[in-house]
């Protein structure tokens, strides 16, 4: 539930996507488990195994594609894909320029990631990757952000003394800092932003959404939903991103 993207330039794109006979389906592919790019050189990850389902329920056939983030919504204007799945937070400021699905992971925590627990974020600059809601946060909050286009290079800053800790989703931190040895640490201190993630559209598209949204519906009334989240691959048991039985309303 990273992100925060205020595109600048917008291009109009006429026509339905659910016109096409292939829906085109645009992610990060650098941020797993949400999304990411497998030894075999292909998107895998649990939006990867959410998307497929999705499309299988939708009856709609669906090609997989990746974009840098920091243009991943102008790009979905633009044309070069249909759907935006990836990791994307619903805000207020990206509903002015997109369409989302109801959301398919509830909020989760953000986390600072450091070389010690007793790290002062306000001693040196805090990483956080470009155009998301960390960023944002970091600079609404009276710390200094300093930004890096992907993720890796958010917890390079870290490691190389160029930040003192990076913001992102505790999702993707909490393996970094399993991992590190010791290196890297989680604070003890966590940030809740955003509302959740979903899909995003050009907003002609309302058919094409329309589609995605029962297939989600149907994924959280027959308990998929929860059961992919919770995949010890992808968030794990106690994931505080399964909707249990809120995800059961209008079933």
């Amino acid at each position: 539930m990273k992100k925060l993207l205020i595109a600048t330039a917008l291009v109009a794109v006429s026509g339905a996507a659910f016109a096409q006979d292939v829906v085109r389906l645009g992610t990060e592919g650098a941020y797993p488990p949400y999304n990411f790019i497998n030894d075999a050189g292909e998107v895998a990850g649990f939006e990867r195994e959410f998307g497929d389902e999705l499309c299988k329920r939708a009856g709609l056939t669906c090609t997989w594609t990746t974009n840098e983030w920091d243009s991943i919504i102008p790009n979905l204007q633009s044309g070069n894909y249909d759907v935006i799945i990836a990791g994307m937070s619903i805000t207020a400021e990206r509903e002015e320029i997109v369409d989302f699905s109801q959301g398919y992971l509830q909020p989760t925590p953000s986390a600072y990631l450091a070389l010690s627990k007793d790290a002062d974020l306000m001693s040196g600059a805090v990483a956080a990757q470009t155009s998301t809601i960390q960023a944002a946060f970091v600079a609404e909050n009276g710390m200094q952000v300093v930004e890096y286009a992907t993720p890796e290079e958010t917890v390079a800053a870290v490691k190389n003394g160029e930040a003192v800790a990076v913001l992102a989703d505790s999702d993707y931190l909490k393996p970094i800092a399993d991992e590190s040895g010791g290196e890297l640490v989680l604070l003890d201190k966590t940030e809740m932003i955003g509302g959740g993630v979903g899909m995003a559209f050009r907003s002609s598209d309302t058919e094409l959404r329309a589609k995605f949204d029962a297939a989600i519906t149907s994924m959280k009334c027959d308990g998929t939903l929860d059961a992919m989240i919770r995949k010890p691959e992808y968030f794990g048991a106690d994931s505080p991103l399964a909707w249990g039985d809120a995800g059961k309303t209008g079933c």
